[in-house]
């Protein structure tokens, strides 16, 4: 289905491929003999098998402004684009839900208010504002990260930071809700009243049966954090694979972009999968069904 969706928009709706490559004022001849080479003027639905198997193979043609293969530029940018979506979302999602542990245990009290407030205000903040503020002020003014480039882990350090800063406010606000109604069951009062420690209470009795909404939060923001990463790569210069994906739109670079979504579409398949298989072992009711 993504294969599909990807063909159509690129070879179908997007225009013709010659016109993109060899500009606007190529001649009639030039255009039909760029089609006739990259069998553009076949019928559809070979030109729709024909792509479906070079993607099975791996390729996915050649950069137009770089000149290699398109698998190549992928290769390197993917690495750079999980090392930096990951770290945002594991320690994102594990921050968040130790926050709004806190805070349902402590509800009511100062830590709780206290925490309240700052998220409600911090959800105001605009995530560019986080990514310039963040820069000017830790990168440039104090020096302690990088501003710009790729060398080493380190510079995935800031990026990092602000990713997981400026989605903290609204996780936290949505985990502390779901372990308060949690909280609020009876199998929870039982296990209160029998004397089991507060902690045992809260990591066995109620984090454990409050996973799956977690995991439908965290399946629900990754193509958000996909998006987030595409202006991350670009003002801190890494190159991922949303700068990567950002470059080829702005220098029409059409097999890269095709590739840059199709690969974006895969890699969101492929969490719902892993969402679903999550949902059995959070919840044995789902393994029954």
């Amino acid at each position: 289905m993504v294969l599909a969706v990807t063909f159509v928009l690129f070879d179908v709706i997007g225009g013709s491929p010659a016109a993109i490559v060899l500009g606007k004022n190529a001649s009639a001849e030039a255009l039909a003999e760029y089609d006739r080479q990259h069998g553009y003027d076949r019928p559809l639905h070979v030109q729709l098998a024909r792509y479906v198997y070079d993607v099975a193979r791996g390729d996915f043609g050649e950069s137009i402004e770089y000149k290699v293969p398109v698998m190549d530029i992928l290769r390197e940018g993917v690495w750079v684009s999980l090392s930096l979506t990951f770290p945002i979302l594991l320690v994102g999602t594990a921050l968040a839900l130790l926050i709004g542990l806190v805070c349902a245990a402590t509800r009511g009290g100062w830590l709780d208010s206290s925490a309240l407030a700052v998220t409600t205000a911090l959800m105001s903040v605009n995530y560019v504002v986080w990514v310039v503020a963040g820069q000017y002020l830790l990168a440039y003014r104090w020096k302690l990260f990088p501003l710009w480039g790729y060398e080493s882990w380190f510079y995935l350090t800031l990026p990092v930071l602000i990713g997981v800063v400026s989605g903290l406010a609204r996780d936290v606000l949505f985990y502390r809700m779901v372990i308060l109604e949690e909280v609020g069951k009876p199998h929870v009062r039982t296990a209160i009243a029998k004397g089991l420690h507060p902690a045992t209470v809260l990591f066995r009795h109620v984090l454990r049966n409050s996973l799956v909404p977690v995991v439908t939060n965290v399946s629900l923001a990754i193509p958000f954090l996909f998006t987030g990463s595409i202006l991350l790569e670009s003002f801190f210069g890494l190159p991922g694979l949303g700068g990567i994906g950002l470059n080829a739109v702005h220098s029409s670079d059409r097999a890269v972009v095709r590739a840059v979504v199709l690969l974006g579409g895969v890699l969101y398949q492929i969490a719902n999968v892993i969402a679903d298989v999550a949902y059995a072992w959070a919840d044995p009711r789902a393994r029954v069904r």
